[in-house]
Parts: C-alpha cells; structure tokens; sequence
C-alpha cells in the first residue's frame, strides 16, 4: 500500500470529574467521552523517498514540536524503521479548543502507520506509545465511546449514549489544558452560573474544568449562561478543558439560526459547527 487518507474525528467529554492531582503531576480523572465523527481532520500518507510533514493551518506547527511527527518518531523507536511517507494534515478541529484534535491527529497517525507497516506494533503496543505521547491520545485508538480514567490512558469501551444533536461555539482565544488544570484546585465558582449536572437521554453533563475556566475566562461562562436562557438548548457545557462551548439542541432548534444569535449578541468571531454525538 503507497497511500492511505484516514479521518481524525474531535471528541466531546460528556462528563469530566477532576478526582485530585497526582504525585507524577498529572490529575487524576473520570471521564466519559465520545466521538464527532462528522468533525474530522484529515491525514493523508503518501509513500516518499523521506519522510516530509505538510499541515494546511500555518498557525501551527510543522516540525518536531507537532503531535503527528512526535507520533511518527515514537512509532520509528518502537519498530525500528524509517517512515518513508509524506504525511499531510488537512485541519478542521480548532486548535485550543477541548475537542482532542490534536491528539486524535497523534492517534491516527499511529494507526495509519501501522496499517501501512502490515500491523507491526498491534493494539497493544500502539496504546504504549499513545498513553505516552499525550492522556487524551488512547481513546482515539478504538472507535465507540468509552469511560476514560487515570490521567485519561485508562480506556474501558461503554455503550454509547443516545446521539445528540450539538452545536459547538468557540471564541477566537484558546484555553491550554495545563493552565485549565493548574487553576482547578483553588478555584471557586462565579456566582449565578450553573455547575450542577443536567441529566439528557439518561446521561450527567457535567464539567469539573468549568471552575477553574470560567474564572479565569468570565467570558465563556457568560456563553453558558446564554445558551440556557435560549428555548433551543435543553443542555450547554464547557468542551473538555475549552474553550469551546457545547449546547445540546431540541428537535425543534435550528442550529444555523441559534449561532448567528450568539454571533449577533455576543461576539462575532465566534466559530461554529453543528451536527450529532456519535460512537
């Protein structure tokens, strides 16, 4: 095989608790996560004489400092070869967002590896080298929901929940999961905005990320807020570590029209994207 294109698709944390910080630094968590599969970026493997790495968004990284080179060099230590193919990324998860793009894209380029290599490593070893690139990267490994625990690399597959039909808001700024988890143990809540679980199709949303967030970034508890008060959304949450804002939609809403609101009203940078919760 001399090419292969593979889609990274983001993922939504439906639930997020924080359960304490670790002696290794890292935070030890609970969460339920779930893929986008109508969200992807996408990779694309081209057999070459070297190998080259191509990203179209300029803004990122390009070199060694990129999760897909890193994963390309953590996948040449662990079977000994030269990748010999011109990777390139195609981007439509925002950066800085809570939606894993970054580490779906590290996760798919293992797999891509490996199916090119005729499975050298297999799942065992692809999970190794995933857990230590980065906590979020195993999950991307296996399709279907899963309960991810540990500091994330701790994989159990779950039934997946309903599908929802979400709308997903982002502002131009981006939220670095270690400054979201840095700020979660002393942080406190703002007044007036709601933390509690809100229970959808038989599943808690809830976001133990959100305190520290929205302290820091009032204006992302203000969109919460807002999503709420809307007859359209039976449910908002803060992405992951942010800074994206998810609401989930009632059959009736139209997502198109609830954005250019939020637009409108709050902030007219704001990116959006609409479309259903899947495995």
């Amino acid at each position: 095989m001399s090419t292969l294109t593979l889609k990274a698709p983001a993922k939504l944390n439906l639930s997020l608790h924080v359960i304490g910080k670790r002696d290794d630094g890292f935070h030890e968590i609970d969460t339920l996560m779930v893929k986008l599969p109508g969200l992807a970026d996408e990779i694309g493997f081209q057999k070459a004489g070297a190998f080259s790495f191509h990203c179209d968004d300029s803004t990122l990284a390009a070199d060694e400092a990129n999760l897909v080179v890193k994963a390309v060099r953590a996948y040449e230590a662990a079977a000994g070869i030269s990748c010999k193919f011109a990777i390139t990324l195609k981007k439509a998860i925002p950066h800085g967002a809570g939606l894993g793009g970054g580490s779906s894209d590290a996760a798919t380029t293992l797999l891509g590896l490996d199916q090119l290599h005729e499975g050298k490593l297999g799942a065992k070893r692809l999970h190794e080298i995933a857990a230590a690139l980065g906590s979020d990267i195993p999950f991307f490994l296996k399709p279907g929901a899963a309960r991810c625990t540990g500091r994330g690399e701790i994989i159990a597959s779950v039934p997946s929940p309903a599908a929802l039909r979400v709308l997903l808001l982002k502002p131009a700024f981006g939220v670095p999961t270690p400054d979201a988890y840095g700020r979660w143990g002393g942080s406190k809540e703002l007044p007036g905005i709601l933390y509690a679980t809100q229970d959808i199709e038989g599943t808690g949303l809830v976001n133990d990320l959100e305190r520290p967030v929205f302290e820091k970034h009032r204006f992302l508890a203000e969109l919460k807020q807002w999503l709420l008060t809307r007859d359209e959304c039976a449910a908002a949450l803060l992405a992951g570590s942010g800074s994206t804002m998810f609401a989930v939609l009632r059959e009736e809403a139209d997502a198109a029209a609830l954005a250019k609101a939020a637009r409108q009203e709050l902030d007219p940078g704001l990116w959006h994207w609409a479309g259903k919760t899947g495995a």
